[in-house]
């Protein structure tokens, strides 16, 4: 980089990936910065420039003090140890100090004193929820959030009948009735730990999921314009239960909401969705196996009159991005519950799904919010047919 890049780059101000501090004294307090960016999606520090943009630069021996104390940061007060590179480029006033941190592999990383920091806009801040830190192991793989037990659940919340049909399904076996073989069972296929549900066997398999995990549903609405409204909605329905039957429950209320049309030009013609139900089939089942369940927040199906939102908590994991994910892409953030699903749902489990919604329908469009910590699959509904309303189509089609 010089001068002319540095200027530029220094013009456009601090943020989350571009950080400026005059100088470094305390060796904590330069690897807290490494941390955070590690911690986060990586980025720039601007050593000899003030917070407002002001090139200050540094003396020569600055330069090799902040080369001393880099060094050391990075490898004995962060843990596991960064590798940043350094660059140095001549100003007027002397040298600035680029150092390069790449988005960190083994999240968490931690000071001497155990502390994780992260990103906060252009500043940094320390991460004392658990949830928080849960994600963070989560993005290296290191815990998963439908394999940890459910604490207050036990085998007794395991609806047997439900569990006896999928493994007669997929194994061709009988399940003895009793609490001893369901245990068994339960733990060897990933969905307990020793002897408690994990969030998977909640999920797939509970009497009532919601009575442990309240937030883990879908929330649908359906307004009349094309803005949420507070208190002006034409349908809505909390839909709870297992994963099943919310995917079952979510199809039906799409179906219920959305235009019916003819699909020929005679009298018995049968009706369609104005959008074909294959991009809602897949749209669904990847929000309800892919979404982040360390966040306590309910998936939102929402219906406008030119659009449909499915909003799942979490964005995209680890370095996918929407245009990936386009051409079937895929990383799996809940491994137990995408195993089992491909006998529950209609999902194949090997990046297909978005590529089939595409397809069916062009007009969709995704929503990687990594600021809100959500993503989106907004799908366009057909133009012309917004401004009926629904039951005229119905009426039509029957």
């Amino acid at each position: 980089m010089n001068e002319t890049q540095l200027m530029m780059e220094v013009s456009r101000g601090e943020d989350s990936r571009h950080q400026f501090k005059l100088n470094f004294t305390n060796t904590d307090a330069l690897a807290s910065e490494l941390i955070a960016f590690a911690n986060s999606e990586g980025g720039r520090l601007f050593i000899g420039v003030s917070d407002n943009g002001e090139v200050k630069g540094l003396l020569k021996s600055d330069i090799s003090r902040l080369n001393q104390m880099l060094s050391n940061a990075a490898s004995q007060n962060v843990h596991p140890p960064v590798n940043p590179i350094s660059e140095n480029v001549s100003v007027k006033n002397g040298l600035v100090m680029i150092v390069t941190v790449e988005k960190g592999l083994n999240k968490p990383y931690v000071d001497t004193q155990g502390r994780i920091w992260v990103k906060n806009g252009a500043d940094k801040r320390s991460v004392t929820s658990r949830e928080e830190m849960q994600r963070l192991f989560q993005s290296s793989g290191l815990i998963y959030a439908d394999e940890t037990p459910v604490t207050s659940a036990s085998s007794n919340d395991i609806d047997l009948e439900k569990f006896a049909s999928y493994f007669e399904r997929r194994y061709r076996g009988k399940i003895e009735p009793t609490s001893r073989e369901l245990s068994r069972l339960l733990r060897n296929l990933n969905l307990s730990r020793n002897e408690t549900p994990t969030l998977a066997g909640i999920l797939l398999f509970g009497k009532m999921p919601q009575i442990f995990k309240p937030a883990f549903m879908v929330k649908a609405v359906n307004f009349p314009g094309t803005v949420i409204s507070g208190s002006s909605y034409i349908d809505r329905e909390e839909i709870d239960g297992t994963l099943v039957e919310q995917y079952n429950r979510s199809m039906a209320f799409i179906r219920r909401n959305l235009h019916h049309i003819p699909s020929g030009s005679s009298f018995n013609s049968q009706s369609v969705l104005e959008i074909p139900e294959a991009v809602f089939e897949e749209l669904l089942v990847n929000a309800l196996i892919h979404r982040d369940y360390f966040i306590y927040a309910p998936i939102r199906l929402l219906l406008f009159a030119d659009r449909v939102e499915i909003v799942s908590p979490g964005c995209l994991p680890n370095h996918l991005d929407t245009e990936q994910i386009h051409y079937g892409v895929s990383n799996l953030r809940n491994s137990s519950l995408a195993s089992h699903a491909f006998y529950l749902l209609p999902y194949s489990g090997i990046g297909s799904g978005i590529p089939r919604a595409f397809a069916a329908w062009q007009e969709i469009r995704f929503v990687n919010d990594r600021k809100a910590n959500q993503f989106a699959a907004i799908v366009q509904r057909k133009r012309g047919l917004s401004d009926a309303p629904p039951d005229k189509f119905r009426q039509q089609a029957d």
